[in-house]
């Protein structure tokens, strides 16, 4: 990996990056290059929306924004920028996810948020990586190679 971060992965706590090394693993096993930033959509407003604004401007193709609890964060981003954004609903508190993931599933016509499973980070990468692989030969040959083993289990 030696070239420009296409994806950027944000969330609202530093407490969250555990739960998101699946997908941080996963993007360097495919070779593609990321950003981690750690921005609360209700701490630091406005640091989250120029993040937000400036992905695109820094080469960012696609954002992984993950959030528990109420989780607006992933559909902040959603609002600032055209660049798709995967939304990973964590499992924090007594609802076990279930509060962030409809929070995050119902975004309003006009700024969507495609989703994956509670704490599923390796999928937001999946997807991220799929979405990549329109643009990029390299992505998508790598992904053929991930389905392949899949296969053999």
């Amino acid at each position: 990996m030696a070239g420009k971060p296409k994806v950027l992965i944000i969330t609202g706590s530093e407490t969250d990056l555990p739960k998101l090394e699946s997908a941080t693993s996963f993007l360097k096993e495919m070779g593609v290059e990321f950003l981690i930033r750690v921005s609360s959509a209700h701490r630091d407003p406005d640091r989250t929306i120029e993040y937000a604004k400036r992905a695109e401007e820094d080469g960012i193709e696609v954002i992984i924004a993950a959030a528990g609890l109420s989780a607006h964060l992933p559909g902040v981003i959603a609002a600032h920028t055209t660049i798709p954004v995967i939304g990973v609903p964590l499992n924090r508190g007594s609802l076990m996810g279930l509060d962030s993931l409809l929070s995050i599933v119902q975004m309003p016509s006009g700024v969507p948020v495609a989703t994956v499973g509670i704490d599923a980070a390796k999928n937001a990468a999946i997807l991220a990586c799929q979405i990549l692989s329109i643009k990029y030969e390299d992505i998508r040959e790598r992904l053929r190679k991930f389905r392949e083993n899949l296969k053999r289990g």
